[in-house]
C-alpha cells in the first residue's frame, strides 16, 4: 500500500484592518459614524427649541425620514424628494405611488401619517360649528386638502340646516385640467343626507385658481338644480397653489 504525499500551497492572508472590522461592525449593528448622530442630534435640537418653522423643507423631511431609516443619512433622500416634487407641501399631498417609487412603502407611510393629521386639525377647525361664519377655517380646510393635488378633485361640502357640515365628499377625480362634474349626481347626493346647503370645491393643479368657461357654466347648472330643490349653494371656491377664487366674491354667483 502506498502512501499518497499531499502538497500543501501557503496561502497567504490579508493584513488586518482595523478600520475596515469597525466598518463592517458598523454596518452589522446598524450604527453609523458619530458626526452623522452629532448632524441628527443637532436638527432634532434646533426643531424642539425653535419649532418648525425654523427649519427649511429639506429638514424637515430629513427628520420625517429618519423615523423610517433612523441610523441613515436621509439628506440626499430629502434632496431627490424636493428635485421631483418642489416643497414639502406638494410632497405630502404627492400621488402615493409616486411617492412609493421614489422612497419606499415605510418612508411614504410615514409621510402620507402627517398629511392626514393636518387634514384632521384642518377638518377640526370646521366641525360642530356653523361654516359660512367659519370661513377662513374654511378655506385653510380647503386649501389643506386640495391646493397641491396633481389631479383635479371635485368636492362639494354638505350641510345642514344650521349650515354645519355634514360630510366632505369628492364626486369626481379627473387629469390636470379636467374633472367630470355631474349636478344630477351631486344633488341626488345632497337629497340622501338631508342637507339643506353646499359649498362646491374644486382645484387646479396648475396653481391658478381663475374660472373656466366650463367651470362658471357648470356652476350655473347646479345653482339652478340646487333652486329648484330649495337647497342653497353658498359658494363655488377653485383652489390652487397660489391662492383660491370665491364665485361670490368674484361676482359669478
Amino acid at each position: 500500500m502506498s502512501i499518497q504525499h499531499t502538497q500543501f500551497t501557503d496561502i497567504s492572508t490579508p493584513a488586518f484592518s482595523p478600520r475596515l472590522a469597525d466598518k463592517m461592525g458598523r454596518d452589522r449593528l446598524g450604527l453609523y459614524d458619530s458626526k452623522l448622530r452629532d448632524h441628527h442630534v443637532a436638527l432634532r435640537e434646533r426643531f424642539q427649541d425653535h419649532g418648525a418653522e425654523h427649519l427649511s423643507d429639506a429638514e424637515m423631511l430629513e427628520l420625517l425620514l429618519l423615523h423610517a431609516s433612523p441610523r441613515k443619512d436621509t439628506r440626499p433622500i430629502a434632496q431627490k424628494i424636493l428635485a421631483e416634487f418642489g416643497d414639502i407641501a406638494s410632497t405630502l399631498a404627492a400621488d402615493t405611488a409616486r411617492l412609493e417609487a421614489l422612497i419606499g412603502v415605510s418612508a411614504t407611510q410615514d409621510l402620507k401619517l402627517v398629511f392626514g393629521a393636518s387634514k384632521r386639525m384642518a377638518k377640526a377647525r370646521i366641525a360642530h360649528r356653523p361654516l359660512i361664519s367659519s370661513w377662513d377655517a374654511v378655506l385653510t380646510y380647503c386649501r389643506t386638502s386640495l391646493a397641491h393635488k396633481e389631479t383635479e378633485e371635485f368636492h362639494v361640502l354638505f350641510l345642514n340646516r344650521r349650515n354645519m357640515l355634514i360630510a366632505d365628499e369628492t364626486l369626481g377625480v379627473g387629469t390636470v385640467d379636467h374633472v367630470p362634474v355631474y349636478p344630477r349626481e351631486v344633488l341626488k347626493r345632497a337629497l340622501e343626507l338631508n342637507s339643506c346647503a353646499i359649498i362646491l370645491v374644486h382645484n387646479h393643479p396648475s396653481g391658478d385658481p381663475s374660472p373656466s368657461s366650463s367651470d362658471i357654466e357648470m356652476t350655473k347648472l347646479i345653482k339652478q338644480a340646487a333652486d329648484s330643490l330649495s337647497i342653497t349653494l353658498h359658494d363655488h371656491l377653485i383652489i390652487g397653489a397660489t391662492g383660491e377664487t370665491s364665485f361670490v366674491s368674484e361676482g359669478l354667483l
